[in-house]
């Protein structure tokens, strides 16, 4: 590899480039000009170690950011990830990346640029979302490296940094709590507050799980819950979240006792749902929410209200994962 200087004069005056020639791997040769010589310099050194690893991408056969946006979703849809993953991804290519990056090609990228669009993410955005947006921005420009697009993804050591001010701490509800819900569901005009309470506070079970849930996996003789399968957002049944999630969960007698009930009024379903819509399909979060989940917190006092008098529950349903871990 070498560096020289071109010169020549122009209507303005004199202009010069800095040229670096050098082969790359494949014996072919490649030029690369700059304005400045210790641009051309740093950019020779990381280019031979490249060259000399056979990693090394030139411009004319990188990809820009947008091509690599959607080859990147193209490959998690083909991994058949969640509707709302894929939706979120969606919405950070769209928004946040490719409208900042999107014609420039992936060889072109510095670990310096990416730490200016880090800044530019934190100062505009959340910093929970500029976390998310920069980890998907890290996850394209791999599969491009994965693909041969680029030599390597320069986006690794770019970090948001967290603060102990900005790390949530994890609160769940306490025992009194619990006690309080379980009395609230038991006295709902709703037959279905109380089972369903029981499996959120002693089986843990994801809402996705509940709404996916059939008659078939509650044994009652052996006093245990199968989960096997769970409900998307757009109420497909399929397997649980993760591997791990496939498992069986002893449930006290209260729990039993309560299902057991709530199966004789069980509106029957073409899925055998142990919680079924009005229409006999899975229900959608949203109902399971608010007419099943929400009202019982209002009723048991744990809830918040608004200044327009709204009242707003205290605990998500991810909160009582937790609680069914810690009891």
């Amino acid at each position: 590899m070498s560096i020289r200087k071109r010169t020549w004069q122009t209507a303005k005056g004199e202009t010069s480039v800095w040229i670096v020639d050098f082969k790359d791997q494949y014996g072919q040769r490649k030029t690369k000009q700059f304005p400045r010589k210790k641009d051309a310099e740093d950019w020779n050194t990381r280019a031979a170690w490249h060259v000399s690893q056979g990693t090394h991408t030139s411009d004319s056969k990188s990809i820009t950011i947008a091509q690599a946006s959607h080859l990147w979703l193209e490959a998690r849809r083909a991994d058949r990830l969640e509707d709302t993953t894929i939706a979120a991804y969606e919405q950070h290519l769209r928004l946040h990346i490719v409208p900042r990056w999107g014609t420039i090609k992936i060889s072109q990228l510095t670990t310096p640029m990416v730490e200016r669009f880090k800044d530019e993410l934190v100062s505009s955005l959340s910093r929970p979302m500029a976390v998310r947006v920069l980890r998907t921005f890290k996850a394209l420009i791999s599969e491009a490296v994965r693909l041969g697009h680029a030599a390597h993804n320069v986006a690794l050591p770019v970090r948001v940094k967290r603060t102990p001010r900005t790390k949530s701490k994890l609160t769940i509800p306490c025992k009194a709590a619990l006690k309080r819900l379980l009395k609230a569901a038991e006295g709902s005009t709703n037959p279905m507050a109380l089972p369903c309470y029981c499996l959120l506070v002693f089986g843990g079970l994801r809402a996705s799980e509940i709404r996916g849930l059939s008659w078939a996996s509650i044994h009652f003789e052996k006093g245990h819950v199968n989960v096997w399968q769970r409900a998307n957002s757009r109420g497909i049944l399929g397997a649980p979240k993760t591997k791990a999630g496939e498992r069986t969960i002893p449930l006290p007698h209260l729990a039993l006792k309560a299902l057991k009930v709530w199966k004789l009024a069980c509106p029957p379903s073409e899925s055998d749902f142990v919680f079924p819509s009005l229409t006999g399909k899975a229900m959608t979060w949203n109902y399971l929410l608010t007419r099943v989940v929400a009202p019982v917190q209002v009723e048991a006092g744990e809830c918040r209200m608004t200044s327009d008098g709204a009242s707003i529950p205290h605990w998500s349903m991810h909160s009582f994962r937790h609680a069914a871990a810690s009891l």
